[in-house]
């Protein structure tokens, strides 16, 4: 990962931690990724640089797709209102996400959420495309490893060529570890993201790992890939890299700040917020 992708995802890690006021001259664009564990927003000036970013656990997804479109309408719009009064801007345009392979119908679910919450939708992205306009991928695979299904594309000369998604992800490592020692899912999200836990999980949450990794290796199959790149919350779990790298067999490593890349990627696509309409 070059040192120009790493700097911006701490700029956008910094300001998921400390959004700030922006400037009413400043033109603004904003990204939705409809996550099956997190729902994130990123908010980027016109250049693609992170401004102002919120995040919130939600199941409104699963599978890739809305199954509680009240609940997924709540989730970004209290995301949204968050931010609106911390930037002092008013975000009333953006992009959002969805898994490769969602069906047309399905996507217009995803488009619907932001509508219904005030934010005209100037595009729907999948979510590995998404990704790789931050992290600019000239040939390889990008992997994102959301809670319930994981996507594939497959670049070549910069350009998504082949893109896949199968229901397994971090929803199924949580319930792994909830059937494993008794107690309630939410613990269980809980001790998964609890990096002193990591290690000592690993061998409960490996088989399911695997089989993700084995989702990448049959989606890479024959398409002379030499480099996995992960993104997604998952993706960032101890071991998970190693795993990967050893059930596929090509070396693969997880982007910095893995939860933003995709979100902070989408914001590319929206239209820019002027100031009169962010005044």
């Amino acid at each position: 990962m070059n040192a120009s992708v790493s700097r911006t995802m701490h700029q956008a890690a910094a300001v998921l931690a400390k959004p700030k006021r922006i400037a009413p001259a400043t033109p603004i664009k904003m990204g939705v990724d409809l996550g099956t564990a997190f729902t994130v927003i990123m908010v980027t000036d016109a250049h693609g640089k992170p401004l102002a970013a919120a995040n919130e656990f939600a199941d409104v997804v699963r599978d890739g797709i809305v199954w509680d479109f009240a609940g997924a309408m709540g989730v970004v719009r209290e995301l949204k209102e968050y931010l609106q009064k911390v930037t002092g801007r008013r975000l009333s345009a953006g992009a959002v996400t969805i898994p490769p392979g969602v069906s047309s119908g399905d996507s217009r679910a995803h488009h619907y959420v932001l509508e219904g919450v005030g934010i005209e939708c100037n595009a729907v992205v999948d979510e590995p495309t998404a990704a790789n306009a931050v992290l600019a991928v000239r040939n390889g695979a990008v992997v994102d490893v959301g809670g319930g299904t994981t996507g594939v594309a497959i670049i070549r000369d910069g350009k998504v060529v082949k893109t896949s998604d199968e229901p397994s992800g971090g929803t199924h490592m949580s319930l792994v570890i909830s059937g494993a020692f008794r107690i309630p899912f939410a613990e269980a999200e809980a001790r998964k993201v609890d990096l002193s836990e990591q290690r000592s999980l690993l061998p409960v949450v490996r088989p399911t790992m695997e089989k993700i990794a084995s989702i990448v290796r049959d989606a890479v199959a024959g398409q002379n890939v030499e480099q996995i790149h992960m993104v997604g919350g998952t993706s960032a779990f101890t071991g998970f890299a190693e795993v990967m790298t050893e059930v596929t067999g090509i070396p693969s490593k997880v982007a910095p700040e893995p939860m933003l890349v995709t979100p902070l990627g989408v914001a590319g696509w929206a239209t820019p917020m002027t100031e009169s309409e962010g005044s």
